[in-house]
């Protein structure tokens, strides 16, 4: 990774916080009242939510220069969404075993070699929720004993990994995980980070 450049460094006060009221729990999610002071100084209360696991993602692609999507209904949006793999592990889980076991699950492929690509903070305004994103190469069938989660009801689609690509940045495949992990395999493959055949592939 590279050296951080000065102008990364934080600056000012930050944020202090106060006495935290549990207003909601589910199996996934706490939602905090949190009282606080903002770095200005004033007082201000604050409505959080803490995430009970970090979200994993994962890019496979084949050495063709394609990758694999899942399709799903989403609820809180109501819509049908487009995306690669993701899901969540448990906060005291190894994020790559985490990362695995999405793909098996919800593809049925195994990978010989992972990266750890990404690492991002969701929506950080409101929310304490992480991203930890992985690419995903050499892929074969997975052994059995992954099964879906039963409120799946996944298919996939392989594609192209520039169409997939070019379909993200027309808006139709606006999962966060999946703009930034295809934007990061983008980066890689421009940058010289993948196999030369393998990035050619992929750009097309």
């Amino acid at each position: 990774m590279a050296d951080k450049p000065a102008w990364l460094q934080p600056h000012g006060e930050p944020w202090k916080p106060g006495v935290e009221r549990l207003a909601f729990e589910s199996g996934w999610i706490r939602v905090i009242e949190q009282t606080a002071i903002a770095p200005t100084g004033r007082p201000s209360p604050y409505g959080l939510v803490r995430f009970k696991n970090l979200a994993v993602a994962v890019l496979p692609i084949h050495e063709d220069g394609t990758i694999v999507l899942v399709g799903q209904h989403r609820f809180p949006l109501g819509d049908y969404s487009w995306e690669l793999p993701e899901g969540g592990a448990p906060l005291d889980e190894d994020p790559l075993e985490g990362a695995k076991r999405e793909l098996a699950e919800e593809t049925g492929l195994a990978a010989a070699e992972w990266r750890e690509v990404m690492r991002v903070q969701l929506s950080n305004s409101v929310t304490d929720e992480r991203m930890i994103g992985f690419l995903a190469l050499g892929l074969s069938p997975a052994t059995a004993g992954h099964a879906a989660d039963e409120t799946e009801a996944i298919v996939m689609a392989r594609v192209p990994f520039r169409e997939a690509l070019d379909a993200a940045m027309a808006g139709y495949l606006p999962d966060m995980l999946t703009v930034a992990m295809l934007l990061r395999g983008y980066h890689m493959a421009q940058e010289g980070a993948l196999p030369g055949a393998l990035a050619r592939a992929m750009l097309g």
